[in-house]
């Protein structure tokens, strides 16, 4: 059984295809600057990275080129496209009506639609690749996999916000979380490596990329994650302000007359690392910034290490105790100093890390001392992984 996995953004789409006998990519990449010439192709087979200029003035177009690459010339990886069994996408928010993986038609399109406001960034271009592979590949059943599901089974008392129960029940005003797969992946793997079932675990996962979320999972399920309702709040991200005074939109407003427009912006895409910094988004100028002297650029990383150290600490209470802390995604996969910072003065609550074991980037490791009461991993996630198997699972 054959699966192509499916990312969207914007202006990109990635895909991994996976022959799930063995559960190895057989072919990858990603299709850039769509709908802004020029598009490129990158992809990777067998080992070979190759980046060509293509045509791809929308999703559709770009789903042409991916499937075009998997099947023709000397570097293809599958004859027919009837090798494909199924197409598994990554979508965001689902709601509350999604919380398992589900065959896409036409109604679970309309019912994604209604998520777009929630997750405008995301949802929207998930929907535009569901799209354009339904249109491509029209006899291959369509997979969504919602970024939601794994955090469904929160209880009530960390789901709900302490405001008019109406808006809950007319509107599903609710936490939902998000970075589901790699939370639920993350977690499953270090149960794994640290040789302990995981219901017998407490754990804490940090995604930390351009986005971030923090989830406890308590027995294998999570108990509660640092996004809400939409993926704005928790920790401090790249553009994203993260947990803020609900009264500072209203301030803005009031005195600055800003629009809601305006204030969705200000905090979906001029906060976080940009904000504070004022020059980048992305942490590695950030810390070559700080390094420099350049003190916006340190306070940047003290507040959004600061953040997470707050949550970890946060988490370990509701579960009463910690067993394992897990570092993911491509700050915390990468960034050494930023792990090293989260950690520093950790050892009231257990955590003892090894700054030489440390001092790697992009690997499968532990980084902890001997003597830690708490495992600290650093584990690179796989979310595409998790949704082939789902996929498979799921039309099997």
């Amino acid at each position: 059984m054959k699966i192509l996995v499916v990312n969207c953004g914007s202006s990109s789409l990635k895909y991994q295809l996976f022959d799930m006998e063995k559960e190895e990519v057989i072919g990858k990449g990603t299709v850039e600057r769509i709908g802004t010439p020029p598009s490129y192709l990158v992809y990777s087979i067998n080992a070979e990275k190759i980046r060509k200029e293509v045509s791809a003035d929308n999703h559709t177009e770009a789903f042409k080129v991916v499937i075009d690459a998997l099947l023709n010339g000397d570097k293809s990886v599958i004859s027919s496209i009837d090798e494909i069994s199924a197409v598994g996408h990554r979508i965001v928010h689902g709601g509350e009506r999604f919380k398992e993986p589900t065959i896409i038609d036409e109604e679970v399109i309309a019912e994604i639609e209604k998520n777009n406001e929630l997750a405008p960034l995301h949802n929207p271009a998930g929907l535009s690749g569901i799209r354009a592979s339904m249109e491509v590949l029209s006899s291959v059943p369509q997979i969504a996999v919602f970024d939601t599901s794994f955090h469904s089974k929160m209880p009530r008392y960390a789901y709900l916000y302490a405001i008019p129960m109406r808006f809950y029940r007319d509107y599903r005003i609710r936490r939902y979380g998000f970075h589901g797969t790699s939370h639920y992946y993350v977690a499953q793997r270090v149960a794994e490596l640290v040789g302990k079932p995981i219901e017998e675990l407490k754990i804490v996962t940090c995604h930390l990329g351009n986005g971030c979320s923090i989830s406890a999972v308590k027995g294998g399920r999570s108990v509660d994650t640092s996004m809400g309702f939409t993926p704005l709040e928790g920790l401090i991200m790249g553009t994203r302000s993260g947990d803020l005074d609900p009264a500072i939109p209203l301030y803005l407003m009031r005195n600055l007359n800003y629009t809601a427009e305006d204030v969705d912006n200000i905090l979906n895409k001029e906060s976080g690392l940009l904000g504070i910094s004022e020059f980048s988004n992305d942490m590695r100028d950030v810390m070559k910034a700080a390094e420099e002297g350049n003190q916006n650029a340190k306070l940047a990383m003290e507040m959004f290490c600061y953040r997470i150290k707050k949550y970890i600490g946060s988490y370990a209470a509701i579960m009463n105790g910690l067993d394992v802390l897990v570092f993911t995604a491509g700050i915390g996969e990468n960034e050494p100093e930023i792990r090293a910072i989260v950690c520093q003065d950790m050892d009231y609550l257990g955590i003892n890390i090894d700054l030489q074991r440390n001092n790697f980037k992009g690997q499968e490791r532990e980084i902890s001392t001997p003597n830690s009461k708490v495992k600290v991993w650093v584990i690179p996630t796989n979310e595409e992984l998790v949704i082939a198997r789902e996929t498979a699972r799921l039309i099997s």
